[in-house]
């Protein structure tokens, strides 16, 4: 299942990469300002879908693992599980408001996570966040020779960002 969660991530990191390469060229391209407003007809239900993958992975890693998350993957928790609830019932609904809500809780979990990778590549840096019972610099998993928990969860963050950026603009009231 890990090596299936991190090829998930793969194609996500990769997703946002692309999107974003997108919405960058959509200002002064024509034709990639249409491939944007393809990707804006869609990007809400694959948000909802990424946030809903990564928390359900996270689930599986946890409950049926038995991986015990250490505190920063409870944050990196915090931000990811309020955005698979929100982005699923915007997504239904075609609600493009909630974009200011989900973007921001995406990009908090994107810091964790680049911190939490940064402490599983540099033990040294930990500086009494995590407990010495479940530490942030233990690596659970490690698939292709770099995919951890902490970068399947920025690639997921950063491909709900990405995502949410690339939406239709929304309206803004007087």
């Amino acid at each position: 299942m890990t090596l299936f969660f991190a090829l998930l991530a793969l194609v996500a990191g990769v997703g946002a990469v692309v999107v974003a390469a997108i919405v960058v060229a959509s200002r002064r391209s024509p034709a990639a300002a249409d491939a944007r407003d393809g990707i804006g007809r869609v990007a809400l239900g694959f948000a909802a879908a990424v946030a809903s993958t990564a928390t359900l992975g996270s689930l599986y890693l946890s409950e049926v693992a038995h991986f015990t998350p250490c505190t920063l993957c409870w944050y990196q928790r915090i931000a990811m599980y309020p955005l698979a609830v929100v982005l699923v019932m915007a997504a239904v609904r075609r609600d493009w408001a909630i974009r200011p809500y989900a973007l921001t809780l995406a990009l908090i979990g994107v810091p964790i996570s680049v911190y939490h990778l940064l402490l599983e590549r540099f033990p040294t840096l930990e500086r009494d966040i995590c407990s010495t019972s479940v530490p942030c610099t233990l690596i659970w998993v490690e698939e292709l020779g770099f995919l951890t928990i902490p970068t399947m969860a920025l690639a997921g963050f950063l491909a709900v960002a990405a995502l949410l950026v690339a939406g239709p603009p929304t309206e803004r009231t007087p």
